[in-house]
């Protein structure tokens, strides 16, 4: 558990600093004091901080470190970031990101936000959201905040955010700053091989700046993990496991030996896990006989890159299970958390 603690604690450090879908590089300047201090070799590209030790290919993860937020589009005008960065009409329809717009509408009444310069990180001040709508003719969610009317188009503003740490659970923004702490946190441990951290994930747009580096670094094989949260509806329900696999998503089928590979190492050590593609199966065959629209299977980066690489770069995912998907109250349990930790120090052969 004091390994644990002391990835809470570089937690509680990394998620109070901003990063808005579309204006990471603030966040990015913070990741590589982290990964330089913890002894990482760090090379910044558009989109993606890439982090090695001295076997770089020796095992391969990658964390999104945007997090939803708003962006200033006008005078006293703010859209949701991720909408705006990611053209949503360029969009497919079949992420949970879009599925869910209108159900998270209401969710951030109230919540603290603050804007900060999205290059530097510089302070530019703090007030709250005061309501929230969809707007039809723009497809957006739109906010109308108080204590922002200084704000120029273009400025990002993140939810304020603390990581609370409970008996069983930790909540706060996790999505996906939990996992990305992680992975920083490896390089404490000796790790030596290669960690990336993306950008612009929730807009669709991550996966672009990680094939473009696999096409100029990788090998003629490359074997990626992603890590990531997973939404549930309950703590009943994401209680069922304590990690989340995947077969496939809406784009792709996932590397099936590294998969089975990924289940082999929960059994070893007891850990629950589940598919989330097989929990979709099951949710969508209820739907159906109710007479209701099937849920998609989500899309991830690591469908993504599957599909648009043609068998440059195969992979799977390694999951988180929550609740309060998108909120600021996003829950993991410190369960899932140790058993997360456990399986990517042997996969990174720091067992």
């Amino acid at each position: 558990m004091s390994e644990l603690n002391d990835v809470f604690d570089l937690l509680k450090t990394l998620i109070r600093e901003p990063s808005v879908v579309g204006a990471e590089h603030s966040f990015f300047r913070v990741l590589q004091r982290e990964l330089e201090e913890r002894g990482a070799q760090v090379t910044w590209y558009e989109g993606v901080l890439v982090a090695q030790g001295s076997k770089p290919f020796s095992a391969m993860f990658s964390a999104h470190i945007d997090r939803h937020g708003l962006i200033c589009t006008g005078p006293n005008e703010f859209q949701y970031a991720a909408f705006v960065a990611g053209n949503r009409s360029d969009l497919l329809g079949n992420s949970v990101s879009e599925q869910l717009i209108n159900k998270i509408v209401d969710r951030f009444d109230a919540t603290p936000v603050m804007a900060y310069e999205p290059w530097s990180g510089a302070y530019r001040g703090k007030g709250h959201i005061a309501k929230s709508y969809v707007c039809e003719r723009r497809n957006n969610l739109i906010f109308t905040l108080e204590g922002m009317e200084h704000l120029v188009a273009g400025t990002p503003v993140a939810f304020a955010d603390r990581l609370t740490v409970r008996d069983d659970t930790i909540s706060g923004q996790l999505d996906n700053v939990l996992t990305a702490a992680f992975l920083v946190h490896l390089f404490s441990q000796g790790f030596e091989g290669t960690a990336f951290f993306t950008a612009q994930e929730e807009a669709g747009k991550s996966w672009r700046y990680l094939l473009e580096w696999f096409r100029r670094f990788g090998s003629s094989t490359n074997r990626l993990i992603v890590v990531d949260t997973s939404p549930y509806p309950d703590r009943i329900e994401a209680d069922k496991q304590q990690l989340v696999l995947r077969h496939k998503d809406a784009n792709a089928d996932f590397d099936p030996l590294l998969t089975e590979q990924l289940q082999a190492i929960c059994e070893v050590y007891g850990h629950t896990c589940s598919y989330k593609d097989e929990y979709i199966d099951q949710k969508n065959a209820q739907l159906v006989a109710q007479g209701l629209s099937a849920q998609s299977y989500g899309s991830t980066e690591m469908g993504r890159i599957i599909a648009a690489s043609n068998g440059v770069v195969t992979g799977s995912t390694l999951q988180i299970p929550t609740t309060g998907y998108h909120t600021m109250e996003e829950t993991a349990s410190i369960a899932s958390c140790q058993a997360f930790l456990t399986v990517l120090k042997r996969i990174a052969e720091l067992h």
